[in-house]
């Protein structure tokens, strides 16, 4: 089997010749371990997918997460200047006047600095939201990307065609592996669009305007996740890593995440792709509820101290239900740990999240800057020496 094969399978819960392996990884980890500079994987969509590409082979990874946006190929037309210095950091000098720092090193985002005043609740109109990504980097006409001020979308021609470029891309040269898009869930959205602090007060103060703001964001969200689908994905992640215990309760979630997800969910499910979520900490309290959504499978769950999942527990509530991925962690064992104890730590997971297939072994969360490298190749090693799960 190759990759794309082996996670589709994985994702059915049909056999595999061996469990598949596949981590998200921080942009940091690209940047420390390719030659794709700073710039060029922010701004390009040659340059990120160029990183993908490269780490996913080196690793030996089954599949690829493409987490960012493709991005307009005349994006220099805002550029006055591109500065490096001497640790290979870049400073962007955009001819508005704001000026983006991309660090050479570590995962802080590459935004305008001037960044923007968050709106408050009052201020927002439901109709002029449809699909707000938190990187800000795609070049749709969001508030926070260069500085442009709200508008009201054209919903019949809102994603210029540029968005799918890294998809084209990577697809392109990676029709062994399989590849996921990612859309931000709607949840996500309403928190960065008023920032996280003001966003729960909102809830409580305002739940039928955050209603309606959500409401408004899953139109988009479906819309994005459709059309990644169309254009070739495998499946598409729903990023909801703000929907755990750390932020909300269990009847919190079944108000203002469970309703808006199921719709993003069955949407995009009727394009014949899998849509799993990714929700980071805290979440043991709410697997059958994240289950109730309709999703092929979850991402992350994060172990403790990280977060709440025993992948034992998790396997017997909704293990027949749901694919899982993840559950190494990925600070205490990848960042902190031998390759001889990483392969110990895989192994037991193997054992407990292979049987009857439906489990794709990987990080937690995101890979951090930092973690070595050899760290992540034992992880298919570890792979091929367990063998086929049992059925």
């Amino acid at each position: 089997m190759n990759g794309r094969e082996r996670i589709a399978a994985a994702m059915r819960h049909e056999p595999v010749d061996r469990v598949p392996v596949m981590c998200q990884l921080a942009i940091g980890h690209y940047l420390l371990n390719t030659d794709v500079s700073p710039v060029d994987l922010w701004f390009t969509s040659e340059g990120f997918a160029r990183a993908l590409l490269t780490l996913a082979r080196r690793y030996r990874f089954d599949g690829i997460l493409i987490n960012l946006l493709g991005t307009d190929p005349q994006w220099m037309r805002y550029v006055d200047r591109i500065e490096t210095a001497g640790d290979g950091s870049q400073a962007v000098f955009f001819t508005n006047g704001d000026t983006a720092r991309c660090p050479a090193d570590d995962n802080v985002h590459c935004f305008p600095a001037r960044g923007m005043r968050k709106p408050t609740i009052d201020e927002v109109d439901p109709e002029q939201v449809y699909y707000d990504d938190p990187h800000g980097l795609g070049g749709l006409k969001y508030p926070f990307y260069f500085g442009l001020d709200p508008y009201r979308p054209d919903k019949t021609d809102y994603w210029p065609e540029y968005l799918f470029r890294t998809i084209d891309l990577v697809r392109g040269e990676a029709e062994d592996l399989s590849v996921h898009g990612e859309i931000f869930s709607p949840w996500t959205q309403l928190l960065e669009l008023f920032g996280y602090e003001n966003a729960l007060v909102y809830l409580l103060d305002e739940p039928q305007k955050c209603r309606a703001i959500l409401a408004a964001y899953t139109e988009g969200a479906a819309d994005l996740g459709i059309r990644q689908a169309r254009r070739g994905v495998d499946a598409v992640l729903i990023s909801s890593a703000f929907a755990g215990g750390g932020f909300i309760s269990p009847r919190q979630y079944e108000q203002f995440v469970l309703p808006y997800e199921t719709e993003v969910v069955r949407r995009i499910r009727q394009e014949g792709v899998p849509v799993y979520t990714h929700t980071c900490g805290d979440i043991g309290d709410r697997l059958e509820r994240m289950a109730a959504s309709g999703i092929d499978g979850i991402d992350t769950l994060d172990p403790p101290p990280l977060g709440s999942v025993d992948l034992e527990n998790a396997k017997r509530r909704v293990g027949d239900r749901l694919f899982f991925k993840g559950n190494i962690d990925a600070v205490n064992t990848l960042l902190h740990k031998t390759p001889a104890e990483v392969r110990q730590d895989a192994l037991w997971r193997l054992k407990v999240g292979s049987p009857k297939s439906g489990y794709i072994l990987s990080s937690a969360c995101s890979v951090s800057p930092r973690v070595p490298p050899e760290n992540l190749s034992i992880l298919v090693e570890t792979s091929e020496e367990f063998g086929a799960p049992a059925m």
